[in-house]
C-alpha cells in the first residue's frame, strides 16, 4: 500500500510513502478535499534525518488504528521543512505562539483555509505520564469539529489576527551602533565558564555567534565603551569585555566542541547539538549547514589566534564534508541520520572490547585511555569517544582511527538525505573559500568552484533560483534564504581570487532578491516573494536560529557589495537594511549575530588595496 507521497522526490516525503495514512503533499487538491468533505487538516512537518520524526512515524503513522482515524476524520498533509521553509516558518510561528516552544515533528491542526487552531510537536500514540496521546487528541478534535466547529474557526481567526499583528514592523530611523556592545554583554552573561558554550543544555554550536565575537574582539580590543560601562554601573577598571576575555570565550567554546562527542573523533564532522552541558553526548545527526559554518568559524579563529588546533579542526571538518556529504558533480547533500537499526547513535558508539578486537590489545588500551573509553562506558553502557579529559588534540593514532573508521562502515549504513539545497550548498562554498584563504590549499577553492557550477547547472534558471533538487532540476522556486546565501557564496568566491564573473553574478542575484522579496514600505525582506505561492501570513525572518536569517545575510551581502563596488545603490540599500535590522534586533541583539557581523564591517570596513581604479578587500569576513 502506498499513498500520494510516492510521486515526490523529497527523501522525507518518500519515507512516509508507504504509511497507511492517506498523506497528501502540500497542494491545492488537499485543501479542496478538506473543504468539500468538511474536514479539518492535519499538517505534519519534519525532515528525513529527524530522530523524533522517525519515532512518531513508527509509533503513530505506521499504526493502522491511528491511520484509520486520520483517514476518516482529517485530510493529512506532509511537508519537508527543508524543501518548503516558507510553510515551516509560518506554522512554526503558530506553534511557538500557542505552546511557547517549537520543534520537529511539528503537528498543526487547521481549517481547510489553512488557518490553524491547535499546534504541538511530537505526540506519543497514546496518553502516557500526563502527555496527551495522538489517538486521544485526534478523536477529541474530530468530535469538537463535528459538535462545535464555529468555536474552532473563531479560535483560528484570532490566532491568525495575532500573527499578522505582531508581524507588522515599522522601519527604524537609523542604524543603532550600540547593538554589538549589547550583544557581546548578553553573550558574556550566558557564557558557561566551566564547559564552554552559552546557556544550558542543549547546546547548539551557533558558529556565527562565535564569528561575531571574534570580529568584535578584534575591532574593540578594549571592549565596550566607557559610556556603556557607566550606564551599566561599571567603572573603567572593569575589564570583563577586553579582547582577551571576549576571545577567551570563543577559544574555550571551539576547544570544548572539538574535544567533545559533538565532534566525531573517528570520521570527523560535527553533530547538530549537544544534549548535555559538556559537549559530550550529541544529538547524533549531522547537518551540512552546521559543518559548513563551523569550517568558517574555526578557520577565522585560526586566522585570529594562529592556533593550529583550530586549523586542524576546520580541515578535518571539510574532509568530512567532501568525503561523506558530497556528490559526483561537486554538490553537497543535506544530512546524515542520527539513527541506525532503530537506535539513535548506535552507529557512533563503541564498546571497550570492540575497540581492542579491532586494533589490538597494546595499542587498543592506549587508544581507549586517550579517548576516554572504559568498560563501563559513558553513554548507555557504550562509549562516545572524546578528549574532554584534556589530552593533546594532535594525537598519534591516525592508523587506529583509520581501522575503526573502516570497521564502522561495515555497520548498518546511516540514512543520507541526498537532497541538494541551494542555501546550504552556498554556505558550504563560503566555508571552503574562507578555509582556502587561511590555509592557501587550492583544493578547497576548487571544491567551492565545483559546487557553484553545480548550482548554476541544476538550481538556476537565469536569475531565478530553486530551493533544492534530487535526481533532476529543481522544482520549488527559491525563497529569500536561497538568494541571500548564494549572493554571499559568490562574494566569497570573488574574495578568493577577485574574478569579476563572481562579482557580476553576485550583483545579479542580489538585485533579483530585491525585486522579489524587498518590503519597500517598511524595510527588510519577506521570506517568500513574487515567484512563490501565498500563505496565511508573509513573514520576515530576522532572528538567527540554526541558520542565520535571510535578512541578516542580506545585510552582510549589501554591506560587502557597497564596499567592493563603491556604488551608491548598494550603499543606500545597505543603510536601509541595517536600519531595519537595528529595529528588529533591539529587543535581543544577541539573537541577530549575523546582522551584527555586517554592522561591524559597515562601521569598520576591511582595509583595501587599490590597483588603478579597482579596489580589492583584505580580510576574511
Amino acid at each position: 500500500m502506498s499513498n500520494r507521497l510516492k510521486y515526490e522526490k523529497s527523501p522525507y516525503l518518500l519515507q512516509h510513502a508507504d504509511n497507511p495514512v492517506d498523506w497528501y503533499p502540500w497542494c491545492q487538491e488537499a485543501f479542496e478535499k478538506a473543504e468539500r468533505e468538511d474536514k479539518p487538516v492535519f499538517l505534519s512537518i519534519g525532515y528525513s534525518t529527524c530522530h523524533w520524526c522517525h519515532v512518531m512515524e513508527r509509533e503513530s503513522f505506521e499504526n493502522e488504528e491511528i491511520a484509520g482515524i486520520l483517514n476518516k476524520y482529517f485530510v493529512s498533509v506532509k511537508v519537508d521543512r527543508e524543501e518548503r521553509p516558507d510553510i515551516d516558518s509560518v506554522y512554526m510561528s503558530v506553534c511557538q505562539t500557542m505552546t511557547g516552544s517549537g520543534g520537529w515533528p511539528m503537528s498543526i491542526f487547521m481549517t481547510p483555509l489553512q488557518k490553524p487552531f491547535f499546534a504541538g510537536t511530537y505526540f506519543p500514540p497514546v496518553t502516557i505520564r500526563g502527555m496527551t496521546g495522538l489517538k486521544d487528541l485526534l478523536l477529541a478534535i474530530a468530535d469538537r469539529w463535528q459538535q462545535d466547529k464555529d468555536a474552532l474557526v473563531q479560535s483560528a481567526e484570532k490566532i491568525l489576527a495575532h500573527l499578522i499583528d505582531v508581524s507588522e514592523e515599522e522601519l527604524c530611523e537609523g542604524i543603532d551602533t550600540s547593538l554589538p556592545e549589547r550583544a557581546a554583554e548578553l553573550l558574556s552573561g550566558s557564557y558557561d565558564e566551566a564547559n564552554g558554550g552559552f546557556g544550558d543544555a542543549p547546546k547548539f554550536p551557533m558558529p556565527y555567534n562565535l564569528i561575531f565575537l571574534t570580529l568584535y574582539a578584534k575591532i574593540y580590543p578594549q571592549g565596550i565603551s566607557q559610556n556603556m560601562r557607566l550606564r551599566r554601573g561599571r567603572t573603567s577598571s572593569d575589564n570583563i569585555y577586553k579582547e582577551e576575555k571576549i576571545f577567551k570565550m570563543v577559544r574555550a567554546t571551539l576547544d570544548k566542541m572539538r574535544r567533545g562527542g559533538l565532534f566525531d573523533q573517528i570520521g570527523y564532522g560535527f553533530s547538530r547539538y549537544s544534549t548535555d552541558a559538556y559537549f559530550l553526548v550529541p544529538h547524533f545527526e549531522k547537518m551540512l549547514y552546521d559543518n559548513a559554518l563551523l569550517v568558517a568559524a574555526y578557520a577565522i579563529a585560526y586566522k585570529e589566534a594562529g592556533d593550529g588546533e583550530f586549523l586542524d579542526t576546520a580541515e578535518r571538518t571539510a574532509l568530512y564534508m567532501m568525503r561523506e556529504m558530497s556528490g559526483p558533480a561537486g554538490e553537497f547533500y543535506s544530512a546524515q541520520d542520527a539513527d541506525s537499526e532503530g537506535e539513535e547513535g548506535k552507529f557512533y558508539v563503541w564498546g571497550y572490547d570492540e575497540i581492542i578486537n579491532v586494533i589490538g590489545k597494546e595499542r587498543g588500551e592506549k587508544f581507549c585511555k586517550y579517548f576516554g573509553v572504559t568498560k563501563k562506558g559513558n553513554f548507555e553502557g557504550k562509549n562516545i569517544l572524546n578528549l574532554l579529559s584534556g589530552e593533546d588534540i594532535c594525537d598519534n593514532f591516525s592508523e587506529e582511527k583509520r581501522l575503526l573508521y573502516d570497521y564502522r562502515k561495515s555497520r548498518a549504513r546511516l540514512h543520507l538525505d541526498d537532497k541538494v539545497l541551494t542555501s546550504w550548498n552556498s554556505l558550504a562554498i563560503c566555508g571552503l573559500c574562507i578555509l582556502y584563504q587561511v590555509s592557501g590549499k587550492k583544493e578547497y577553492l576548487q571544491a567551492a568552484k565545483r559546487t557553484q557550477e553545480y548550482i548554476e547547472g541544476n538550481l538556476t534558471d537565469g536569475n531565478i533560483l530553486y530551493v533544492s533538487c534530487r535526481g533532476g532540476r529543481g522544482q520549488v522556486k527559491g525563497f529569500l534564504d536561497e538568494y541571500a546565501c548564494y549572493t554571499a557564496a559568490l562574494i566569497s568566491l570573488y574574495d578568493s581570487g577577485f574574478q569579476e564573473m563572481y562579482l557580476e553574478r553576485a550583483k545579479e542575484i542580489c538585485n533579483e532578491a530585491a525585486r522579489q522579496f524587498a518590503d519597500d514600505r517598511n524595510g527588510g525582506y519577506f521570506l517568500y516573494g513574487l515567484e512563490n505561492g501565498r500563505l496565511i501570513t508573509r513573514p520576515k525572518e530576522v532572528y538567527d536560529n540554526s541558520l542565520p536569517s535571510g535578512n541578516s545575510v542580506m545585510a552582510y551581502c549589501l554591506v560587502r557589495l557597497a564596499e567592493i563596488t563603491g556604488k551608491e545603490e548598494y550603499e543606500e540599500a545597505a543603510k536601509r537594511q541595517l536600519a531595519f535590522m537595528s529595529g528588529a534586533a533591539e529587543h535581543y541583539p544577541a539573537g541577530c549575530c549575523m546582522f551584527l557581523i555586517a554592522e561591524l564591517l559597515y562601521m569598520h570596513p576591511p582595509k583595501k588595496v587599490c590597483d588603478g581604479e579597482k579596489c580589492i578587500n583584505i580580510g576574511i569576513v
